[in-house]
């Protein structure tokens, strides 16, 4: 600490004479800091403290950072700084230390005490005051040009307490993102911000942004203990600051990595994380309350499947929520499905190479926004799904791979670390930690953002260990077997806690083969003797292949390939089932749906109105990609979206594209005002075949009951010619029935071949049913009767 007298002159030894012979006036001896307050120029001089005015003991040390400290807080390798930096009691008084690079002066305000600091070089800057006890106080730092009154963060308690690392080291904190991450607070008084990020292999850590230009140099966080946590609180630093982590790898080298829980990012291709504290105030108080009253099998369940950057190109959350909201409840959807939300770097990926779990892409707005476009959805009475995938991530430098030097979010083993297919890394789901890092992001989205729902993508990949490889690319498990059983584990603890903690919320699984209990309860265990994943619904990939197989063929074939269209009924009971026409089916060459369809123009729509019929009526929910809901003829593509043209009326579009699109309305509705239709989709008691097997003659009949026994008979005729008295076997306790949807009716765009009459039994058997019924059957169409 110096005094703002000139200092006195030393020998060649450099110290002064009076040093040397170990006396002189206090205010002389340098190392002690025993000087008098500073004064400030054109200020009255500040009184002097009465502990500066006494002898300090022969005892004091110096205050300034040892070698080996300075080296390590040089070099980002200390792991505690705040044990150096700060104000700490030492014989003598209480040792101030800063470390503020490119800083030309330090000073101390504490109450009316200013005392400069003695450069220590390197941006090392010390004192000692003979002061009692560490006293409140704040730092005055001088740059060429600018001087800065600030706080210290490193007089600061840690932010994060026992329960909270606790919590951490067992791999349990359900609400991780309130405590990793950066967040707006007031700590010990002063408002800040207080960073943790996980990193137990680095050797040290700082925090940079764009509040320290960029330089972290002066900003070391400190570890706290074994659980790999390092902290800072860094006072003054608000919502909206860019930032990252600057690590120092075990070999010594640094990365600089944005923060794996960051709530907010730049938006790509920038990568830096964001300061947040959210401001939004919900307004779906009575979506929430009642969301969960009926559990998801028993209720209606139409999904519609969006890619928010490409619904409407250009539009930002709070724009969407101005047209999406109304273009869903008109068409009749229960829900949207979001294609990953998630902040991702490459928009080609759609979203499912992932490097912000915790961040809605900055693409289209803020998370505030985001939340603004979920609470208009809910309040026009629809649920919102989200897609989630916690089976891989991308290997950006910046991001999750190798994050502190060492294999971290992936597993240190390659061949199980890197995914065949995508070229992206796999998550390690047998180390706590990750578990706790996927397990409360899950939780995030449904609490944070009341989402509804969460979809997960690829599952199948996560479960199997030989999954794309060839032998010896794989090591068995423990018992010899294929299973990855700590992805089981993972996805049973994921499902059992958002179903515990979020009310109302369902999981849906995109698991494409024949695994055992997918929807089951974990505490349940099946034939293969693991407990169930736990999930609520899982996508039916076994009938969409099928499905969409029969209806390529031309239907001069299809008779050859009836089973296609009856085998889903075999296992339609094994799982809650949702029937998926998704995004994946219509890109990559594999054509539009109305396009897979085989004949002329009219023959396609026909077909895709007679398939859609087919699958609204079918066991399971459904689930349609934007586009296809108006027979969007081209595939989709993330950098145009659908062809909304299609449904300008000056494009004649009225019998073509529109007709469709108004079908699609009509299912749902009736759909959702048929219980039949949702209420025992998870029950064989709701479902009887009236007709399974006329493949010569194209058809299918079946009818579907509700929790009282009333019927709706769908019939599916999938020739392209008119047949007239078709008999049809019925119940005979049903006096009377009424068409009540007929996919080829004129305003769809079809021939308007109708039953508009009502249509009696006769006691004729039939269909092994005591009597029956005689329709007129259109080509390529589905008709839905009822109890008239």
């Amino acid at each position: 600490m110096t005094s703002k007298k000139s200092a006195p002159s030393k020998n060649k030894s450099g110290k002064t004479k009076a040093e040397k012979a170990g006396k002189g006036k206090p205010e002389e001896k340098r190392t002690t800091g025993r000087a008098p307050a500073a004064q400030v120029p054109g200020q009255p001089a500040p009184p002097v403290l009465e502990a500066v005015q006494k002898a300090v003991p022969e005892a004091a040390v110096s205050p300034a950072v040892d070698a080996g400290d300075r080296e390590r807080l040089l070099h980002g390798t200390h792991h505690d700084p705040h044990a150096v930096l700060g104000a700490h009691p030492v014989p003598g008084g209480v040792a101030f230390r800063a470390f503020r690079p490119y800083a030309r002066a330090v000073t101390v305000l504490t109450g009316d005490l200013r005392a400069d600091l003695h450069d220590d070089g390197d941006g090392f800057f010390s004192g000692l005051l003979p002061l009692a006890g560490v006293p409140a106080y704040r730092l005055l730092v001088t740059y060429d040009g600018a001087v800065h009154e600030t706080e210290d963060a490193y007089r600061f308690l840690p932010t994060l307490g026992e329960l909270d690392l606790h919590l951490i080291g067992e791999g349990r904190h359900e609400q991780l993102w309130q405590a990793l991450g950066a967040h707006v607070t007031t700590h010990q008084g002063v408002t800040g911000t207080r960073f943790a990020v996980w990193a137990p292999n680095a050797r040290g850590v700082r925090v940079t942004g764009s509040f320290s230009f960029w330089d972290g140099t002066a900003l070391p966080m400190r570890s706290l203990g074994s659980t790999g946590i390092w902290e800072l609180f860094v006072p003054g630093v608000g919502e909206g600051e860019l930032y990252k982590f600057e690590i120092t790898r075990p070999d010594g080298s640094r990365t600089l990595r944005a923060d794996p829980l960051a709530r907010r990012t730049e938006t790509p291709p920038a990568t830096s994380s964001v300061v947040h504290a959210s401001h939004h105030e919900w307004g779906d108080e009575e979506w929430m309350a009642r969301r969960g009253d009926t559990p998801v099998h028993e209720a209606p369940f139409s999904v519609y499947e969006v890619h928010l950057p490409s619904w409407r190109p250009g539009l930002t959350y709070r724009r969407l929520a101005e047209q999406l909201p109304a273009y869903v409840r008109e068409m009749g959807f229960t829900h949207v499905e979001l294609m990953p939300v998630a902040e991702h770097p490459f928009g080609g990926s759609w979203g499912y190479q992932v490097t912000g779990f915790y961040a809605p892409t900055a693409r289209l707005g803020t998370p505030d926004d985001f939340k603004y476009l979920v609470d208009r959805l809910h309040q026009a009475g629809i649920g919102v799904i989200m897609d989630w995938v916690p089976a891989h991530f991308p290997r950006d430098e910046w991001a999750l791979a190798e994050f502190d030097g060492r294999p971290l979010y992936e597993h240190h083993d390659p061949l199980r670390a890197a995914h065949p297919d995508w070229g992206t890394l796999e998550f390690d789901f047998g180390r706590r930690e990750v578990r706790n890092f996927l397990v409360a992001n899950a939780v995030y989205w449904c609490e944070e953002f009341h989402i509804d729902g969460l979809r997960v993508d690829a599952v199948a990949s996560m479960l199997y260990l030989d999954y794309s490889r060839e032998p010896g690319q794989w090591t068995p498990n423990e018992h010899g077997g294929r299973e990855n059983l700590d992805a089981v584990a993972f996805l049973q603890e994921m499902n059992a806690t958002v179903y515990r903690r979020c009310p109302g919320v369902v999981t849906v699984a995109e698991e494409s083969t024949a695994w055992d209990g997918v929807t089951r309860p974990t505490h349940h265990k099946g034939p293969s003797g693991f407990g169930g994943l736990g999930f609520g619904l899982k996508w039916n990939m076994g009938w969409m292949h099928d499905s969409l197989q029969y209806m390529s063929h031309d239907p001069v074939h299809r008779a050859y390939h009836h089973g296609e269209m009856t085998f889903s009924m075999v296992y339609a009971y094994s799982e809650n089932y949702v029937l998926p026409i998704s995004h994946d089916e219509v890109v990559h060459g594999k054509r539009s749906l109305v396009s897979k369809m085989p004949g002329d123009w009219w023959q396609q729509r026909a077909n895709l109105r007679a398939y859609l019929g087919f699958m609204w009526a079918h066991p399971g929910k459904q689930l349609l990609f934007m586009g296809q809901e108006f027979a969007q003829g081209a595939e989709w593509s993330e950098a145009h979206g659908p062809d909304w043209w299609l449904l300008d009326p000056s494009y004649g579009a009225e019998a073509d594209h529109r007709g469709v699109r108004d079908l699609v309305r009509d299912l749902n509705a009736r759909y959702r005002s048929t219980p039949a239709l949702w209420q025992r989709d998870t029950d064989p008691a709701g479902f009887q075949w009236i007709s399974g097997d006329a493949a010569d003659d194209n058809v299918l009949a079946f009818l579907r009951l509700d929790a009282e026994g009333s019927p709706l008979l769908a019939v599916c005729h999938l020739a392209p010619v008119v047949r007239h008295d078709y008999r049809l076997g019925v119940p005979e306790d049903v006096p009377a029935w009424l068409e009540v949807l007929n996919t080829d009716a004129g305003g769809y765009g079809g021939g308007d071949v109708t039953n508009p009459d009502v249509v009696k039994p006769e006691p004729q058997p039939w269909h092994g049913r005591p009597a029956s019924i005689r329709l007129t059957l259109p080509p390529l169409a589905t008709v839905w009767l009822r109890p008239a």
